[in-house]
């Protein structure tokens, strides 16, 4: 499907006079997860070229990490202040100048001539990122009806395939130089584009959505006591916390521990990330469907705590059984996500941009923080050992059976 007629659909599924947001509305949905894409397609590219840039820059491990952190540290510092602004005053139009930022961090990387350069580029990407997440995120939850866990699914799965394109756009790159990264701006443009039409949606349908918001706000109030949910939050942010930082460990180290351990070359083991992230990829539609279906609950035990005995065995294993075991890594550490912040949301209701700004920038953070730790550890002792370290993080999963129960909600009708 086209651009041009997916946001057609979007514009006539939902006309005014027939409770627009009562439904799932299909192809505004389809939109957000496309725009969630090419998002973090282009920021993917920067952990893609990290072997480039270490090479062409005579960087270490920690320099490497401190580009993580840049990126990661203006990503989730500003999200939960945007996503706790735009709780009050929404802004249907701030999504295409988050990518706009995104553009302009693009063609900063592009023509950088030092590393210091380098760390501006990434911090300005992930300001575009900061826009970006707890709006796009409203959108989707806008757009759900009452299918909320299947909503943010299709619109994470988008990014996590975005994200698994990163290295196949990283060979690009590594074969025509650094300044091929201005190629990719065009993906950029197409997002503005899209996520302008896709404004003019979600300004049209606002004050309905307000409205409900309001109403949901008051008929859940005092529903779960106040403690209950401080403390559910942070059981969520310490699984996000074990989630993001093992994920971190094989993002952005994994193609050195495959070059280091196994003596690939840089090709093969971009290649190898690629299996990897799309596995990623692939198993983050799962969750949120399965939770709007048997409970969120159940579906974050599984995905933290089920990656525990292959990411145990992983250090210890030959080449062929390392990349089947990320692929089975990958499709279940995926699941927890979506269903960790509509658990989120539905612990909070009316604060969609707040909590999604709040979870999407603690899961930057600490993947900058990590990163930079990880890189420092690495440099300090091995690959190996790192990987070894991170492979007890998902135990912490264990902690879910601390969250209370909530309801599940009966899915509404789609709208295409």
């Amino acid at each position: 499907m086209t651009t041009k007629l997916v946001m057609a659909s979007a514009e006539t599924a939902v006309p005014g006079e027939s409770h627009p947001i009562e439904q799932t509305v299909l192809p505004v949905l389809l939109a957000m997860s496309f725009s969630h894409l090419l998002n973090d397609t282009i920021q993917s590219l920067l952990p893609a070229i990290y072997p480039l840039l270490k090479e062409n820059y005579h960087l270490t491990f920690a320099q490497v990490g401190l580009i993580t952190l840049c990126f990661q540290a203006t990503a989730s510092l500003l999200q939960p202040v945007v996503g706790f602004y735009t709780d009050r005053k929404p802004k249907p139009y701030s999504l295409a100048v988050g990518m706009g930022l995104t553009l302009t961090g693009l063609v900063m990387l592009s023509r950088a001539s030092d590393y210091h350069l380098i760390l501006v580029a990434a911090a300005m990407v992930g300001m575009g990122s900061s826009i970006f997440h707890p709006e796009a995120s409203r959108i989707a939850h806008m757009a759900a009806g009452g299918r909320h866990g299947f909503a943010q699914s299709l619109f994470q799965v988008g990014g996590n395939l975005g994200s698994s394109l990163g290295p196949i756009a990283g060979l690009v790159i590594v074969a025509h130089g650094q300044t091929s990264i201005l190629w990719f701006s065009a993906l950029a443009a197409l997002g503005i584009y899209i996520l302008y039409r896709v404004g003019g949606w979600y300004q049209r349908n606002l004050a309905r959505h307000l409205e409900r918001t309001k109403a949901r706000r008051m008929a859940a109030a005092n529903l779960i006591p106040r403690r209950t949910v401080i403390f559910s939050i942070a059981i969520l942010l310490l699984l996000i916390f074990s989630k993001y930082v093992y994920l971190v460990s094989l993002s952005n180290y994994y193609t050195f521990y495959l070059i280091d351990h196994f003596h690939l070359t840089t090709r093969e083991s971009q290649l190898c990330l690629f299996v990897f992230l799309f596995s990623v990829a692939a198993g983050t539609f799962a969750g949120g469907p399965l939770g709007d279906r048997f409970g969120r609950k159940y579906v974050i035990w599984f995905s933290i705590l089920g990656v525990a005995p292959f990411s145990l065995l992983l250090p210890h294993v030959n080449l062929v059984t390392t990349v089947i075991l990320t692929v089975f890594i990958g499709g279940i550490l995926s699941s927890a996500f979506s269903a960790i912040l509509v658990y989120a949301q539905e612990l909070i209701p009316g604060k969609v941009g707040l909590v999604a700004g709040l979870f999407f920038g603690f899961a930057f953070g600490i993947g900058g923080l990590s990163s930079a730790a990880l890189g420092k550890l690495a440099d300090r002792t091995s690959i190996e050992h790192v990987f070894f370290l991170c492979g007890f993080l998902p135990l912490i999963g264990i902690l879910t059976a601390l969250l209370p129960n909530l309801a599940k909600t009966k899915p509404l009708p789609l709208t295409t």
